[in-house]
């Protein structure tokens, strides 16, 4: 896809043009933060059928929401927001006492990193828009991000359908854990372990393709699955520091290469 600027009169003034049809921001007004929620519900609960999540607003909205910065892909064409990401910056995650990752994870190890870790979560793309450029615009945007909060350390939860019983997040977790287990010092336990060790693993592992990317750019798995019996799946906590991006991904988010040599 060629890149072309965009020019649109009634587009928000912040956002910024981007490759093709696409445009990248940051959510600003609440009406923009009802568009995230909203895809987010179409995405996370009415396509996975999760009843028991369902809201008569349609939105998929918790008290992260007010505390965190929300990047959003639009659409110029149609203007609709078609891929958003949440980040928790360490100052608003000091404002607001925890993590979301909290809730699945004890994280005392990482306890002298909160000043440096940003933390995303809530990736979400709609399904007409999963060809690739949604995602890298999003990374690209989140790399900034994490620059502009002089953070090193990007940290969250990747999920894992359990649809199938749970037996591909076994065969995923153990051919991950492989090459991508963090070191010791970065370990952390889940609350409500998830029982992978009582379950037979899928013959051929299908790897999520967001948690396939975060390997391919050089993110730890930081220990055993937690179960999210909510969302109906198994949560893997994942860290990347911002020095192990590979050079392809460095390209694509715009990060020098001394600045990961750093």
């Amino acid at each position: 896809m060629q890149t072309s600027i965009i020019q649109a009169a009634n587009l928000p003034s912040d956002v910024r043009p981007a490759s093709g049809k696409l445009v990248l921001s940051m959510a600003s007004t609440p009406e923009e933060l009802h568009e995230v929620q909203r895809l987010r519900y179409k995405v996370f609960i009415e396509t996975m059928g999760l009843s028991s999540l369902e809201s008569p607003d349609g939105l998929d909205s918790d008290e992260f929401d007010a505390y965190c910065d929300h990047l959003i892909v639009r659409d110029v064409d149609t203007l609709k927001v078609v891929g958003t990401y949440r980040l928790l910056s360490a100052t608003r995650a000091r404002k607001l006492g925890r993590l979301y990752s909290e809730g699945e994870f004890d994280l005392g190890r990482l306890n002298h990193l909160r000043g440096r870790m940003v933390e995303a979560g809530r990736a979400c793309i709609h399904p007409a828009y999963r060809g690739g450029s949604v995602i890298m615009l999003l990374w690209s945007g989140l790399a900034d991000y994490m620059r502009r909060e002089n953070c090193d350390y990007l940290i969250g939860c990747a999920s894992i359908s359990l649809a199938d019983g749970g037996h591909n997040a076994v065969a995923v977790y153990q051919q991950l854990i492989g090459k991508h287990l963090a070191p010791l010092e970065y370990r952390v336990t889940p609350h409500l372990p998830f029982p992978f060790g009582k379950l037979e693993a899928a013959q051929k592992p299908q790897v999520p393709a967001l948690l396939k990317g975060y390997m391919r750019s050089g993110a730890w798995i930081c220990g055993e699955p937690a179960w999210d019996p909510d969302f109906e799946s198994a949560d893997l906590f994942l860290m990347m520091p911002l020095a192990n991006l590979d050079a392809r991904y460095a390209r694509h988010y715009g990060v020098a290469g001394e600045s990961l040599a750093a």
